[in-house]
């Protein structure tokens, strides 16, 4: 098993050499640390016992640099909070420990350092001061080993204890995609861009594609190491070293993350759960300005309170929206720590809780905090991702690659979370937008309504067209959405779909006597006119009867739209039978005389009328392609 065991402590407490003391590795690597005799960024070890594999990250203690031990912390299995027993715990032990709590790192020893230069007084002093730090948490039945590194004093027993340790940390079953939190990117000589971190979840393998985020670059992997050896695949929780093709060291810096392609996106606005630490100097205000650290990223950002009165109190537990000012790639459920601008100082920490949030307005806040509640119960485990991100989406439905993208979950695991909340139908599949039960059937409800109030209003239509439904019960709604609502609603017997309109299945034109005669008399005058049809006034005019202008007109549209006429040009209008009887009597004709091309003149005689109609019948062919216009002649088709 591969176990990242990170230190934590204040500064000149001995983390370094404690680490050098386990594994034989100066983790200070730069000159300026071995020139200063402090740490300032993260430094890394190795070391094996039988199936146990420990990468160790060392992290620097001062103040100033903190935000690289919050690099460095992301990822950590386990940890070594190291403090020097002549000294106690320091202001920066207890930051670094509340940065543990606060990112829920579950498992832990305590090392007392420096036991050469203390008397047995100082030491069960000191461990005093450590029951009192760490009553009620995580470290609190942790064991206490009394070491000094410099004389080797209890570092077998330490060794032995961090291996015992290591062993019985309880890592979850990594369901997530390949992820890396990039650290350290450098160059190295005939091989190129080589950034390490920690493998939080998935496997890299050489030859892979990997997506750098947030540049969204694609990248092939073309070498991988854990632990200082080349291997083939890397798994979750080791330390990796991957060696990447396409792109320059100086491209990839710290906080950027490597990703399977298409796994997260990229965003500068997501929603969280806050725990704001009881020594917090004051309560965390929306619109205030803080520094948050995510995987390895630190990013500047405005916060949104969601909970009333827009203010979470020491102590205290809340929902906000962070408003970052650099994007950042993060998933649901991720862990990030909060520190005020300035002064800098540890105040806060949670987790991520959608990763992809738009702005909120007050009037969304009611149904927010309940939505948030369900994503931090999905967070625990206790309730569906797929889920609950498909009911935030509404009427508008998430496609899978949405969930994906917020979740980081594998494609299979989250299937199966679909599957599940298909099973219950609590999810519903609109031809690949998933939609929760409770919008979909209320956008089939408002359909059926639009669809029976354009009846009562329009008795003469046809019905509602297609188009007009769209934009008016639909325009937040995918098309895949409109298309399986209203399919649903024909599969049901509700409603018909007659060419570009629906209607009710039970809707029957209702015509007055006047409106029935006038609908006669039309059908009369166009019937019996043949090819040589009245002007369409002329002949709304004749239909008229007792009827207005305006309601014969929408009599005339109830037979255009049933088919049996057809607008030839804007004057003319014909029935579509002898249409259809003139089409066969060309194609006869084209077939007979074995000449397809045909005049003007040709046709009046073959049609039997005037040039006032042989001309808009003509285009009327060319339209519906009947004939082809060939010059001054028509080709019949």
């Amino acid at each position: 098993m591969d176990i990242i065991v990170g230190t934590a402590g204040h500064i000149d407490h001995g983390k370094t050499a404690l680490v050098k003391a386990l594994t034989g590795v100066d983790a200070d690597r730069l000159p300026e640390e071995k020139q200063r005799g402090i740490t300032i960024d993260l430094g890394f070890a190795e070391m094996h016992d039988g199936d146990v594999r420990i990468g160790f990250v060392d992290v620097p203690g001062h103040e100033r640099f903190v935000k690289n031990m919050l690099a460095g912390a992301s990822g950590i299995d386990l940890v070594l909070l190291v403090i020097a027993a002549d000294e106690g715990v320091m202001p920066q032990t207890r930051e670094h420990f509340d940065i543990c709590r606060l990112l829920r790192i579950r498992n832990g020893v305590v090392i007392l350092t420096k036991s050469d230069i203390v008397d047995a007084e100082t030491v069960e002093l000191a461990k005093l001061d450590v029951a009192e730090l760490v009553s009620n948490s995580f470290l609190e039945n942790a064991p206490v080993f009394v070491v000094s590194s410099r004389t080797g004093d209890g570092i077998e027993e330490l060794k032995a204890g961090v291996l015992r340790a290591a062993r019985e940390v309880h890592r979850d079953k990594d369901v997530f995609e390949a992820r890396l939190s990039v650290d350290r990117s450098f160059s190295v000589k005939g091989f190129g861009a080589v950034v390490t971190g920690t493998l939080a979840s998935g496997e890299v393998a050489d030859g892979d594609e990997l997506e750098l985020l947030p540049s969204k670059r694609k990248l092939r992997v073309r070498g991988v190491q854990t632990h200082g050896k080349a291997v083939s695949t890397a798994h979750a929780g080791q330390r990796t070293a991957v060696n990447l093709a396409g792109v320059e060291y100086s491209d990839v810096n710290r906080g950027m993350v490597l990703v399977a392609p298409g796994t997260l996106s990229v965003a500068q606005v997501f929603d969280a759960e806050l725990e704001v630490l009881a020594e917090a100097p004051r309560s965390v205000r929306s619109r205030q300005r803080v520094r948050v650290h995510i995987g390895t990223a630190e990013v500047l950002a405005r916060v949104a309170v969601l909970n009333e009165p827009h203010e979470i109190e020491p102590g205290s537990t809340g929902f906000v929206q962070f408003r970052l000012e650099a994007p950042i790639a993060a998933a649901h459920g991720d862990r990030f720590i909060v520190r005020s601008y300035s002064p800098q100082r540890t105040i806060a920490g949670g987790r991520v809780l959608d990763p992809v949030a738009s702005r909120h307005r007050r009037s969304e806040m009611p149904m927010l905090a309940e939505t948030l509640a369900e994503l931090s119960k999905s967070a625990d485990g206790t309730a569906n991702t797929a889920d609950v991100f498909v009911r935030m989406s509404a009427e508008r439905g998430a496609r899978f690659g949405d969930l994906r993208s917020r979740t980081g979950l594998k494609s299979d695991v989250l299937k199966k979370l679909i599957d599940d909340a298909r099973t219950t139908r609590s999810i519903i599949d609109a031809g690949g937008v998933l939609v929760s039960q409770t919008p979909f059937e209320k956008l089939k409800a408002e359909a059926l309504a639009a669809i029976e109030a354009h009846h009562r209003t329009n008795k003469l239509s046809r019905g509602l067209q297609k188009e007009t439904l769209r934009e008016r019960i639909f325009r937040r709604a995918e098309p895949e959405v409109f298309r399986a609502v209203t399919g649903m609603l024909e599969l049901d017997g509700k409603i018909g779909s007659d060419q570009d309109v629906f209607k009710l299945a039970s809707h029957e034109m209702e015509f007055s006597p006047a409106e029935k005669t006038a609908f006669d008399k039309l059908r009369r005058i166009y019937s019996d006119a043949r090819l040589e049809v009245p002007k369409l006034e002329d002949a709304l005019r004749e239909a008229a009867g007792g009827l207005d202008m305006s309601s014969t007109r929408k009599v005339f549209q109830v037979l255009v739209q049933s088919g049996e006429i057809v607008a030839v040009s804007v004057e003319f209008y014909f029935m579509t039978h002898v249409l259809k009887n003139l089409t066969e009597k060309l194609r006869h004709h084209a077939v007979t005389s074995g000449d397809p091309v045909i005049d003007v003149a040709r046709f009046k005689d073959l049609a039997g009328v005037s040039r006032k109609y042989a001309i808009p019948l003509l285009e009327y062919f060319d339209r519906t392609r009947v004939t082809r216009r060939v010059g001054d002649k028509r080709q019949i088709l």
